[in-house]
């Protein structure tokens, strides 16, 4: 085993414990080729599974897969869409019966910290979806609140605003300034310290990097 390796296995497994004593169930898998395998266990034919806006679970072609198997998936980020058809799609995820997205940061101590724009992806990780299934690389594992807030200052918002062709100044200068734009992205702050009480989620930390 690399250094390398031990390294992301030991922040991985550490955190996973820190998730579980916060009453999340959460498993450490080394590769995403076993976090698809993990996050395919929740999904049936049967299944209607809504997909957050994340780079995450893209990548893993989580939403093809879930397509491929007969379930019904409600995915916003498809091109062509029109706003109203997207906003229909953004409130169906809030009653799917597996909700797919990611994480913007994990704490150490095993809590999920998110920024949002619109609010429907950390909507639906709060309550809603009969199952929530969060997917996060080894990379968005942060020391605390305040590093995984400066993480996305640095990092999730730049990145996302440019893959979403935002007119914010984080796009241009690769940091956030906390702009005052009628097109700011930034605006739900979201920490779930403890498991949320009616909510059922499965937090799936992998061994390699995944998404901003």
């Amino acid at each position: 085993m690399s250094i390398q390796q031990w390294h992301r296995d030991t922040l991985g497994q550490q955190v996973t414990k820190a998730l579980i004593k916060n009453e999340f169930d959460a498993v450490y898998v080394a590769t995403r080729d076993e976090a698809v395998k993990e996050v395919l266990k929740y999904i049936t034919p049967e299944s209607t599974v809504g997909v957050g806006g994340s780079v995450t679970i893209s990548d893993l072609e989580i939403p093809q897969k879930a397509a491929a198997m007969g379930a019904q998936v409600l995915n916003h980020n498809v091109p062509g869409l029109s706003d109203e058809e997207k906003m229909k799609i953004r409130r169906g995820q809030l009653l799917s019966d597996v909700f797919l997205c990611s994480s913007n940061a994990i704490t150490l101590d095993g809590r999920l910290v998110n920024l949002d724009g619109a609010g429907n992806r950390v909507a639906a990780m709060t309550f809603g979806p009969k199952k929530i299934v969060i997917v996060a690389g080894i990379n968005k594992i942060c020391v605390n609140e305040k590093a995984a807030y400066e993480r996305i200052e640095m990092i999730a918002a730049p990145m996302n605003n440019k893959r979403l062709n935002m007119a914010n100044p984080c796009k241009e200068q690769g940091i956030c300034s906390d702009c005052q734009t009628k097109s700011r992205a930034c605006r739900i702050y979201s920490v779930l310290r403890k498991k949320p009480l009616l909510s059922d989620i499965t937090v799936i930390l992998v061994g390699e990097d995944l998404g901003y």
